[in-house]
């Protein structure tokens, strides 16, 4: 139901307007002056506006002035006596959507209300559409039907996503890179209450500190160079929805410190505002790094893990639900081929066998991409003799990849791509005791380092890991004095 917040200093007006709102099944909540209006926006969070033009202290105009900063896409309907082409022009100059004259009937309000309702929602569903402008790596499919397999270690997931769904709490989904955490998250949306409103992914590892505060909370006109109009923030566009924080350990502390807030109060302010804003957001988090073992080393606020930890679903990797690589492979390959405009191949058995034995260090998205090159490259069948090459040259039987959850947090990369766990693997050949893991883990980053001259994020891309992690570790290996200071 929409709210229309009824704000004239008169309680006969106000009572008038709210009735005849309220007959037309609208939500009514009512203020007697500007100030009081402006609480109100904050707190309710009105989808719509109708104020009268002259009150005392803040007038109608200075209102929708005030709105227009706060919001310049809630629309303002100004009521006035005073019907003036003058007046009408000021009004749509500070951001009025519209006026009325008074007298008016009852219909022309709720016609002209409605349609302010309309270019507001208009405006909002283009915002997300723009935000949330990526496709679905499971498109045409919905709800539990995004998770494919039907493996012992999938079904184990489908049963945590049909218990959590209904719920409002917060999830952390952990697993390794390209497991497929996001798919998880989409699901557990589609099957909650807020499945019909928005649910927007935030990529926390992709973007600055500043960035990233701005597209979270969103920031005012003029609060930093460049911020040349108000934009709103992805807990504000996702509001009575779901937003999706990926790889949350890569959120840099003081935006940690904003986050626990947000999850505590549900409440959070613009860069560059004042005004604190409601925030009903439902918060699911993933991440593929040991969040425990980084909050207990100072990494991540251990106060925020315990908030994002309230229902937490581990994802396995690919490696161990293997029997669904067939069904998986056949959706990839159908997707993919429908999106190209080309006719699906079909899988050989001797393709089957050998995917069904790789480990699939890179997990469903290394799936994902030798699918890719499958349909453009094939015939009308996917041999054996094709895909092979692309596998690493490895064997089926090759040592198992390192998992995220071991010591020191070298499975962080190991599974992110198949250079990287080759790497790891010639390591791994010394025998026992030769290295620790945790200095594998130091000699391959520093390796990686010097083969990109020094360059963090080609370096941290080729490992699979965040910038800022690598950075976090360099610092500490620093200070031990256990690497050079020049790097």
């Amino acid at each position: 139901m929409s709210r229309v917040l009824v704000v004239d200093d008169k309680e006969l007006m106000r009572d008038s307007v709210g009735a005849t709102l309220r007959r037309a099944g609208l939500e009514v909540v009512c203020a007697g002056d500007g100030e009081s209006a402006l609480t109100l926006i904050a707190s309710k969070r009105p989808d719509a506006i109708v104020s009268d033009l002259r009150m005392p202290g803040m007038t109608g105009v200075q209102l929708a002035k005030r709105v227009h900063e706060i919001d310049e896409d809630l629309p303002v309907i100004l009521m006035t006596a005073y019907g003036t082409i003058e007046t009408a022009v000021a009004a749509m100059k500070e951001g009025a959507f519209d006026y009325l004259t008074k007298p008016f009937e009852g219909d022309e309000l709720i016609i002209t209300v409605k349609r302010a309702l309309r270019h507001a929602g208009l405006s909002k569903e283009n915002a997300i559409l723009r935000a949330n402008a990526s496709p679905s790596p499971t498109a045409g499919r919905h709800g539990l039907d995004r998770l494919i397999g039907s493996s012992d270690a999938m079904r184990g997931v489908k049963d945590q996503v049909r218990a959590i769904a209904g719920s409002h709490g917060t999830v952390l989904i952990t697993g390794e890179s390209g497991s497929g955490k996001e798919v998880v998250a989409r699901a557990i949306h589609e099957m909650s209450p807020r499945a019909g409103a928005p649910f927007l992914a935030v990529n926390c590892a992709a973007l600055s500190e500043s960035l990233l505060e701005s597209e979270l909370f969103g920031h005012e006109k003029g609060a930093f160079t460049g911020a040349d109009k108000l934009r709103k923030g992805r807990f504000e566009l996702a509001d009575g929805g779901t937003l999706l924080l990926d790889e949350v350990s890569e959120v840099p502390p003081q935006i940690q410190a904003k986050l626990l807030r947000v999850l505590q109060e549900r409440a959070f302010e613009r860069v560059g505002s004042s005004i604190t804003i409601g925030a009903d957001v439902r918060v699911i988090a993933t991440s593929n790094r040991d969040l425990p073992r980084a909050a207990g080393e100072g990494e991540f606020r251990e106060d925020l893990f315990f908030r994002l930890n309230v229902l937490p679903i581990q994802l396995p990797p690919l490696r161990e639900r293997q029997g669904d690589v067939p069904e998986l492979a056949l959706h990839c390959l159908g997707l993919i081929a429908s999106r190209e405009g080309r006719e699906a191949p079909a899988l050989s058995e001797g393709a089957v066998e050998l995917l069904g034995a790789y480990p699939w260090p890179g997990n469903v998205r290394e799936l994902q991409n030798i699918c890719e090159r499958a349909v453009v490259l094939a015939g009308g069948s996917i041999e054996r003799s094709l895909v092979e090459p692309w596998l690493g040259g490895a064997s089926p039987r090759r040592a198992t990849p390192i998992r995220p959850s071991t010591p020191e947090g070298a499975g962080t990369f190991a599974s992110s791509n198949g250079a990287a766990s080759s790497m790891i693997e010639s390591k791994l050949a010394y025998t026992p005791g030769d290295r620790t893991l945790a200095e594998i883990e130091r000699e391959l980053i520093v390796h990686t380092l010097k083969r990109f001259n020094g360059h963090r994020q080609k370096t941290a891309k080729a490992l699979g890991i965040g910038v800022r992690t690598l950075g976090l570790k360099l610092k500490k290996w620093k200070e031990q004095s256990l690497v050079a200071q020049s790097l």
